[in-house]
């Protein structure tokens, strides 16, 4: 059941946006401004992951990320997933039924985070909460056109900037959230664990 809990809600998060002050002090549009340069300045990220389910299930991995376009989740035995997303298209796959699925990056949570520019103040994100605690930001947010679908609350450490956590509520309310430690950013990753198009990808980077 963990398993397709994931499949259904992979990269998603806990806090409720509702929960979420509409403010944080007279510097808003300042935060969001620096929240959205840190995005924009990320270009790779490597972190170890702990991923718990609304319902008390966990997972441990590795998260690897090489904006724009590319993201890449291994989950730590016994859970057979591996999660990548290249070239808008995201594959889950279970490496004990070797079952592919893939969708489009833009239907899952953080595909947003591999757009070439991130804006949090135009185009299809809507803003619904900022919050400011104990030097953490948290910031709601979901798509404008789609609100039923869910939101997504991404937490960061204020100084310095540091993306440490994100929470999913999905159509249905479920929530998953996601806590990133070990953060290491500029690192270098060889192009082929992304590829899952190529022929090679298979025989080397799924075991």
């Amino acid at each position: 059941m963990f398993r397709r809990t994931l499949l259904a809600s992979a990269l998603l998060p806990f806090l409720p946006a509702a929960a979420l002050a509409q403010g944080a002090g007279g510097n808003r549009a300042a935060i969001l401004a620096r929240i959205e340069a840190y995005l924009n300045s990320l270009t790779t990220l490597r972190a170890r992951f702990l991923q718990i389910s609304q319902h008390g299930g966990s997972a441990e991995g590795t998260a690897m990320i090489w904006r724009p376009g590319r993201m890449r989740f291994e989950y730590d035995p016994p859970e057979p997933l591996l999660l990548v997303a290249s070239n808008g298209q995201f594959l889950h796959y279970d490496k004990e039924l070797h079952q592919p699925s893939i969708v489009p990056v833009s239907s899952t949570p953080l595909g947003f985070l591999l757009r070439p520019r991130i804006s949090l103040t135009s185009g299809d994100l809507e803003i619904i909460g900022l919050e400011r605690v104990g030097g953490l930001l948290r910031v709601g947010m979901r798509r404008r056109e789609a609100p039923s679908e869910g939101n997504l609350v991404l937490v960061f450490a204020e100084e310095p900037m540091e993306l440490r956590q994100w929470v999913v509520t999905d159509a249905q309310g479920q929530q998953t959230r996601v806590t990133l430690t070990e953060i290491q950013t500029g690192v270098r990753f060889d192009p082929l664990i992304f590829a899952f198009n190529d022929p090679r990808f298979f025989e080397t980077q799924v075991r």
